[in-house]
């Protein structure tokens, strides 16, 4: 019998660097994850490569996925639809492969519900005036989305509860040095490796 993959599912508020964090995990060489993609119908930001960093749909499109099912998740965000196509988590995780999801708050409570063996970790700022900061230096946003995003992340913070693990955003380097210290704990979970000991015991 195969060990299942580990779905790992990084959230947090909008701002607070999940893609920066992604980004940095996913730039180690020994890095084993696989990022699962995920959809949505926003712009696609400066530098961002539409199957890399998102798939960039149609409303019409990503409504089209919601009707057949094929989302593991989905929410509706500051205007935009934000989602998770469900076969490639599948199909990965059953390979044996660790999936690395990084996706709106509201998307991973839905998550929990599907898969809640999943290890769910919750990217925190330091402090709410740094993120605005940080909302406010992307260059991107007029002032009201960025009043709409802050009164989103005091929300979102709320939600905290629905996670395993939570890791202040202070430094990259060091935000990615603890996610990667608690996946690796997870894979030591008793739950995770007893069937193996149980088979060798079986074997002598």
């Amino acid at each position: 019998m195969q060990e299942k993959g580990l779905l790992i599912v990084l959230s947090g508020p909008s701002g607070v660097g999940k893609g920066t964090v992604r980004k940095e995990i996913f730039s180690q060489p020994d890095t084993m994850f696989e990022y699962s993609v995920s959809a949505t119908t926003r712009l696609p930001r400066e530098g961002e490569v539409n199957g890399v960093d998102y798939f960039f749909k149609t409303r019409e499109e990503f409504e089209k996925m919601i009707q057949e099912d094929r989302l593991l998740e989905f929410a509706e965000y500051v205007g935009n639809y934000y989602g998770t196509p469900v076969d490639y988590v599948r199909e990965t995780l059953d390979a044996g492969k660790d999936v690395f999801l990084e996706i709106e708050v509201q998307g991973a409570s839905q998550v929990r519900k599907k898969f809640p063996e999943g290890l769910f970790i919750f990217l925190a700022p330091p402090s709410l005036s740094e993120l605005e900061n940080r909302i406010v230096t992307r260059g991107t946003e007029t002032e009201e989305i960025v009043k709409s995003r802050m009164k989103a992340a005091r929300e979102e913070i709320e939600m905290m509860k629905l996670y395993d693990y939570v890791v202040e955003n202070d430094q990259v380097e060091l935000a990615c040095e603890r996610i990667n210290s608690i996946v690796v704990a997870e894979h030591c979970r008793r739950e995770r490796v007893q069937y193996r000991y149980k088979k060798m015991l079986e074997v002598d």
